[in-house]
């Protein structure tokens, strides 16, 4: 904990004396360069959002340079570049933010988000002001919109009348391939199943063997993967509904005159939601194309699946760091 306050600190310092350059850069009216850092290739969804939508819509101020597939700044230091001043934007994660702010961990958890809509009303709801707040203040990062990457969805080796999935309890004895770390582990186990750490390279063969009975990913992933080709049905539990934020230095924001804030404002959220639909198309789309597989594809008692998940969290270690009121602020908004 010692480390991670040290390390705040001394970005905090850093920020702190890169403001005066910052106000300096953009006095003289030029154009001003505005680097992306994603590990995302070309093709992604968000990146074509980005250079398709933001990059024209901010083009009369601002150059949008982005780099792909980590080729500027790793995975994981992007934050710390834009605090240090040596990159503008980036495309991050609840759970890098988490890295340096703890409360931020309550976005990565299972059955937080219901869906692409409620993901924006809590982004623009009062509630995430403190959030986003911190990130600036401490850490240099204005969060200017968010994006939807997603939900995941339990898919399984047995057909629909070997075994009907309506309520955790059906769950039971499942043995449901997660990624190994604690915190995934513990999802599977709320979920109700009896999850079993696997890497993803294995899964194919381990559902095809029989080894495991199923695994969970977003629709894209059980296509890309051909878990189809190996497994009977998918559950639509949404059981995490995942993004990403657009992240921006808050030096080189402020730095922008008022009309431009405006306009890179804007241009951020259009790219979100040029990115948010199209996604949503291709997971519909999907669900048609598994179902000419043959799969069944149907919904559970999603409540029943959320308030199971939220009780397994909420007296848990997970949640020690969350925000009093907050889950319950961020509940109020979902259906």
């Amino acid at each position: 904990m010692t480390k991670k306050f040290t390390r705040r600190l001394a970005l905090a310092t850093m920020i702190a004396v890169g403001s005066f350059a910052s106000t300096a850069a953009f006095a003289d009216g030029h154009q001003i360069k505005l680097r992306m850092s994603t590990s995302g290739s070309e093709t992604d969804q968000r990146s074509v959002a980005m250079a398709e939508v933001f990059g024209p819509a901010v083009s009369g101020f601002a150059a949008y340079e982005p780099s792909y597939n980590a080729t500027l700044f790793a995975q994981g230091t992007e934050l710390e570049a834009i605090s240090r001043g040596n990159l503008e934007m980036s495309i991050t994660s609840a759970q890098e933010l988490a890295q340096f702010f703890p409360e931020f961990s309550i976005f990565t958890a299972g059955y937080v988000h219901q869906d692409a809509a409620h993901q924006v009303a809590v982004f623009n709801d009062p509630l995430m002001d403190a959030f986003k707040a911190k990130a600036e203040e401490e850490l240099g990062v204005k969060l200017l919109s968010v994006m939807y990457l997603g939900r995941r969805q339990v898919n399984l080796r047995q057909t629909k009348d070997e075994l009907t999935v309506t309520t955790p309890a059906d769950l039971a004895g499942v043995n449901l391939r997660m990624p190994g770390t604690d915190a995934w582990q513990f999802l599977g186990k709320a979920l109700g199943a009896a999850p079993t750490p696997m890497s993803f390279s294995e899964v194919y063969t381990a559902l095809s063997t029989g080894a495991v009975d199923g695994q969970d990913n977003p629709l894209p992933t059980v296509v890309d993967a051909k878990f189809y080709e190996v497994t009977n049905q998918i559950v639509l539990t949404s059981h995490l509904v995942d993004l990403n934020y657009i992240a921006m230095s808050a030096e080189v924001f402020n730095g922008l005159t008022a009309e431009q804030q405006t306009a890179l404002q804007a241009a951020a959220d259009a790219a979100a939601e040029s990115g948010r639909q199209a996604q949503l198309q291709k997971e519909a789309d999907l669900v048609s194309f598994l179902e000419e597989q043959g799969m069944s594809i149907y919904e559970p008692d999603v409540a029943a699946f959320r308030d199971a998940v939220q009780s397994a969290y909420l007296t848990s270690e997970f949640a020690a760091t969350w925000p009093e009121g907050v889950l319950d602020k961020i509940n109020a908004l979902g259906n």
